[in-house]
């Protein structure tokens, strides 16, 4: 019997490597004040469907259960954090501090750094809008790495901010069109000049324009001067590279967003997350409203 494409057997050297991982993401995140939580393997296909966006439909490994309801295996874990607390926010003190290190399903091409199982250290903080709350995130995702042994040699955290983008595309009208417009961000490092330009003229924007906006310094950017601030406080400067075209996929993010990468860029993205601060409010149909951004960290890569 073969074992089915992208997952994997843990004989017991892998298993103490895998055991390894996930005790120092659990000891660096409550080093941090994170407290652990954790959700069912199985939700309904309908969390899905309406909170994480198209792309993520379509890695789904769904089926209808036994009592006809249309189920998946949990892909990611926004969506079930979201649904825990706007079902139970006013028994938390704010803001909430909340990781957890299950094992994920996606069916998608297995390709190296990636499966179709994984387990991935999820962070969030839910209930702070601050800048300080960007840069609490981003320094527990760099000191995770750094346990690991890894410097600023090693990896870079690609940072942007989507309000960037609302803003470009306000002043052109098109404000509407932010997820179609991101799309297009998304996949501009492996799209050609020529299909490119087709692709922006229904926002009215030209490629020089959307180089321009590449090449804008973050001291320039609307949104960037306080998390600056917070960032050098910390003395984390030199992990980080301000970069608009990482936009991240998910359609709930909506403000800064960030990639780490390891600096030979050999491996796929070792870490990714930002804010979604109008999740909650989605999922509980306006009844619960707080800001509230997260990252995502998974065993794959590390374990290369």
């Amino acid at each position: 019997m073969k074992l089915l494409p992208g997952f994997r057997d843990f004989y017991p050297d892998e298993c103490a490597r895998r055991d390894s991982i996930l005790a120092m993401w659990r000891e660096v995140a409550r080093r941090y004040g994170f407290v652990e939580y954790d959700g069912p393997v199985l939700e309904t296909m309908e969390l899905y469907e309406k909170k994480s966006g198209g792309e993520l439909v379509g890695q789904l490994f769904g089926f209808e259960d036994k009592g006809e309801r249309r189920v998946a295996l949990r892909p990611e874990m926004t969506p079930t954090l979201a649904r825990m607390v706007a079902a139970r926010e006013r028994d938390f003190k704010k803001p909430l501090k909340w990781f957890c290190a299950p094992q994920f399903f996606r069916y998608e091409k297995p390709q190296r750094g990636r499966g179709r199982e994984f387990y991935q250290l999820n962070a969030d903080i839910i209930g702070e809008s601050s800048a300080a709350a960007d840069a609490e995130l981003i320094a527990l995702a760099i000191d995770t790495l750094r346990a690991f042994g890894f410097t600023e040699k090693d990896f870079v955290v690609r940072m942007s901010n989507r309000a960037e983008w609302a803003a470009f595309l306000e002043k052109r009208g098109k404000a509407d069109r932010i997820g179609e417009f991101l799309a297009v961000v998304d996949k501009v490092e492996r799209t050609k000049p020529e299909e490119l330009e087709k692709q922006l003229e229904p926002f009215g924007v030209t490629l020089a324009e959307l180089r321009a906006e590449f090449e804008k310094p973050a001291s320039e950017w609307v949104t960037a001067a306080d998390f600056l601030k917070d960032l050098q406080a910390r003395g984390l400067e030199n992990f980080v590279e301000f970069d608009l075209r990482i936009v991240r996929g998910l359609a709930y993010y909506t403000g800064f967003v960030f990639e780490i990468f390891d600096r030979g860029l050999t491996e796929r993205a070792l870490a990714g997350g930002g804010r979604y601060d109008n999740l909650l409010s989605v999922m509980s149909e306006g009844k619960v409203d707080l800001p509230a951004l997260g990252f995502g960290m998974g065993d794959v890569v590390l374990g290369n």
